[in-house]
């Protein structure tokens, strides 16, 4: 048997059960070796739900990071913790992977970059969009000409409003369903332009009052960010928190021969009528009775498993990932977030001066 690349894993709650049901499929290569929670039985519960025995506990994730044998250090915390826990974990000469968004502020971001390239060690950024198997399908059919020159590209994420308390804030999450929904097409479009976008415009609910339906949420529930890019491709993003029914992941690509309609979320090859309900059907879902299309392998086709699987591989062998998934590759999606941000809120378009400039 080959080497194993051993993981700390950073967080015991969504984000952390999404990426230990990953590790469960890529057991050849990857051994979790320890998990930090501030509840331990909640840590202690995510060990049993997949057969992990030999993994040791720690209710402090700084004592982790010193102590622990590991490899990688996979961060699955609220998105203010991203850049403290990286930076502890780089100057302790780990590889990291980082869930999005890479940061709350740019400035975080950059060091994360920074300290990555000064101690010589990697930073993976966890875009799960960039292994959707859907998604990789459609951009096979694109590099094949089947539809032609993409001319312009809508996509969105949205769903009814985070649970996570620490989305609630502005300084907890970095803002609203922009920064944290619409990161995902806002990164994955970036990986397929290769980042070269020429500008943006975007506009946003505002917060609080201003808000749609959340009234007392600090970010905003809706945003929509229109993106040009070198090539002449047009892009919208759009994210928001008013969207009933479940996640809602799709995106469309018009080209001049042809287009393509993905849906990620509601692709289910099953359709189901229930009147007591289901125990789950999709993400986010509300109710589980009436009509369904209960989701099939639900975090394969997000792309989780594949995308820790390409990690485990790149840190075997001390290799950057894929653009896209790179730590620049996030601190470039939570640059346009920020721009977006300040497009609105000004009322103005921004132009990339950072054109032609590819990390």
């Amino acid at each position: 048997m080959g080497r194993k690349v051993r993981v700390l894993i950073v967080g015991s709650a969504f984000a952390a059960d999404f990426h230990l049901y990953a590790y469960s499929r890529c057991r050849d290569i990857a051994e979790v070796v320890a998990i930090t929670g501030r509840n331990k039985e909640k840590a202690h519960a995510l060990l049993k739900k997949y057969g992990l025995e030999n993994c040791a506990v720690y209710d402090d994730y700084m004592r982790a990071i010193q102590e622990v044998d590991c490899d990688v250090v996979d961060i699955c915390l609220p998105n203010y913790l991203h850049h403290e826990v990286a930076i502890a974990a780089l100057n302790r000469g780990r590889h990291v992977i980082c869930e999005k968004p890479l940061a709350t502020t740019v400035e975080d971001g950059m060091d994360m970059v920074e300290t990555a390239n000064r101690v010589g060690k990697k930073l993976y950024y966890a875009e799960d969009w960039l292994f959707a198997p859907a998604l990789n399908r459609a951009i096979e059919i694109i590099e094949e000409g089947a539809i032609g020159k993409p001319v312009f590209i809508r996509a969105r994420e949205c769903h009814s409003g985070s649970h996570s308390p620490y989305a609630q804030t502005i300084q907890y999450c970095g803002g609203g369903c922009l920064i944290h929904l619409g990161i995902h097409p806002i990164g994955f479009i970036l990986a397929l332009k290769e980042g070269k976008w020429t500008e943006l415009t975007a506009s946003i609910s505002g917060g609080l009052g201003n808000n749609l339906m959340h009234k007392k949420l600090e970010g905003e529930d809706w945003a929509c960010c229109i993106m040009k890019f070198a090539d002449g491709t047009s892009a919208v993003v759009e994210s928001n928190y008013v969207t009933k029914g479940g996640m809602e992941d799709v995106i469309d690509i018009y080209g001049t021969e042809g287009c393509l309609h993905v849906d990620i979320t509601f692709s289910s090859p099953i359709t189901c009528y229930s009147i007591p309900g289901l125990k789950y059907t999709v993400e986010k879902a509300e109710i589980t009775t009436g009509w369904s299309k209960p989701a099939v392998d639900e975090r394969f086709n997000l792309g989780y498993v594949d995308e820790i699987r390409h990690f485990m591989e790149c840190a075997l062998k001390d290799e950057d990932a894929k653009v896209g998934l790179r730590g620049v590759d996030g601190l470039e999606a939570l640059r346009v977030v920020h721009l977006a941000y300040k497009s609105a809120k000004e009322g103005i378009t921004i132009k990339n001066e950072r054109i032609g400039v590819r990390p």
